[in-house]
């Protein structure tokens, strides 16, 4: 099959400039500085003025990549943040130009690459689809044709002709899907933007880009950090680090790759996070530092359905009694999922000359996807220091024969619970 995007040595170059001084400046400063020039010229009359600009240096986020993508192919790009992902589909995406390298490209390219990108905030929703369509080069009896089916898709029928600017960003991100997935190009390019949605808009888009590939034989790119919305959706995945392609294979080699080499997809086995101190400033007690592993290896590698967790929690300060701990697990929505405590409910209390304590939670029973710890410390009954986002962990989908779990095919919800279906006589 032909290729429709050929990417040859491709590289992108910004220049990076460093103020040398603070970005604030005070309107003494200004008349200060004034006067010493002044002077400068006063004394020295016919010597260049030099001024001590701000410095600069080169900063490729991307570098030398190349790669084909076939007609029909469903592609994931994986890479931590940084590592150069939406840099690459704004190349793509024609919204900027490369440095170095070219890209070839044939077909017509529908981006979403950010909420609410290419809409007009003046103009109303229903303007904005004929505008976006006119954008794709569609002509109007075109655009006609699949209107209904777009603002189907997008719910957003009561508020067609209010303008976009009084959108919320679920509804600019449903929108602009809708008018993105229904317009018919050859070539669909999807950022991370569709965490923006709830969950169930985000299953309705995954359906829709399995459709337009596997139906339509139309060309998908998915960036994501949902390694459940990859796995489902790309047959085929690149991973990204420091602005280079590593590797490139099936998803589920990308993946492991992803998540068992340290340095290129997660920072390292053991992943820490350290408080900054901007965030504890006049705190006498607070949590320092926490380290998430997994609890079988003593290793972060990937977490899948079933394992258990550690959390090391490092305290400092001196608190002034024995302190109690609790964490709090969100999922990719920010509904929380389960809370564990000790404390007043369970009558453990730590020491003050205790300034480390591992959490223990497992076997973990979480559908597919990202989730983020929150951790606190209490004295007594008063909490005395809250860390959101201390951590976070990705739950890689594990298939149903490697578990004794009946779990169900659409790995729907937020948890599992283990069932057992037993028919019943007639007469029971």
């Amino acid at each position: 099959m032909s290729s429709v995007i050929r990417v040859e040595n491709l590289g992108k170059k910004y220049t990076l400039r460093h103020q040398q001084r603070e970005q604030y400046t005070a309107m003494r400063d200004v008349i200060a500085d004034g006067f010493k020039s002044f002077a400068r010229r006063l004394i020295h009359p016919f010597q260049f003025p030099t001024e001590s600009g701000p410095s600069s240096e080169d900063f490729w986020a991307l570098k030398d990549v190349t790669f084909d993508v076939k007609q029909g192919d469903r592609i994931g790009i994986i890479g931590r943040n940084g590592a150069g992902k939406s840099t690459l589909l704004k190349i793509l995406s024609r919204i900027t130009e490369p440095t170095t390298g070219r890209v070839r490209i044939k077909g017509r390219v529908a981006s979403l690459l950010e909420v609410g990108t290419g809409f007009h905030p003046e103009l109303t929703g229903r303007e904005n689809i004929f505008l976006n369509g006119a954008i794709l080069g569609m002509g109007r009896a075109e655009i006609r044709k699949k209107f209904d089916e777009i603002v189907d898709f997008a719910e957003i029928e009561k508020f067609l002709d209010t303008p976009v600017k009084r959108y919320s960003s679920g509804m600019y991100v449903r929108l602009a899907f809708a008018v993105a997935a229904h317009l018919e190009p050859e070539i669909l390019i999807v950022d991370e933007v569709l965490a923006v949605g709830d969950a169930q808009f985000q299953k309705k888009c995954l359906g829709k880009m399995e459709d337009v590939s596997a139906k339509e034989g139309r060309t998908v790119l998915f960036v994501s950090h949902n390694m459940g919305a990859i796995r489902t959706l790309c047959n085929f995945s690149i991973l990204i680090s420091d602005g280079r392609l590593h590797i490139s294979g099936s998803t589920e080699q990308i993946i492991n790759a992803y998540y068992n080499n340290p340095g290129i997809g997660l920072k390292s086995d053991r992943i820490i996070s350290e408080r900054p101190q901007s965030a504890v400033a006049g705190k006498s007690f607070y949590i320092a530092r926490a380290v998430i592993s997994r609890l079988d290896c003593q290793e972060y590698k990937e977490i899948r359905f079933g394992d258990s967790i550690s959390i090391r929690v490092d305290l400092s300060g001196c608190p002034t009694t024995r302190y109690s701990l609790e964490f709090y697990i969100y999922n990719e929505q920010g509904i929380l999922v389960f809370v564990g405590a000790s404390g007043p409910h369970h009558g453990q209390y730590f020491n003050p000359d205790i300034h480390s304590v591992n959490i223990e939670i497992g076997p973990l029973t979480l559908t597919s996807g990202m989730y983020s710890i929150k951790l606190s410390a209490a004295e007594g009954l008063s909490r005395v220091d809250t860390w959101d986002n201390a951590q976070e962990f990705t739950i890689i989908e594990c298939l149903p024969f490697e578990t004794s779990w009946n779990i169900p095919a659409n790995r729907e919800g937020i948890c599992v619970v283990n069932n057992t279906f037993r028919p019943q006589s007639s007469e029971a």
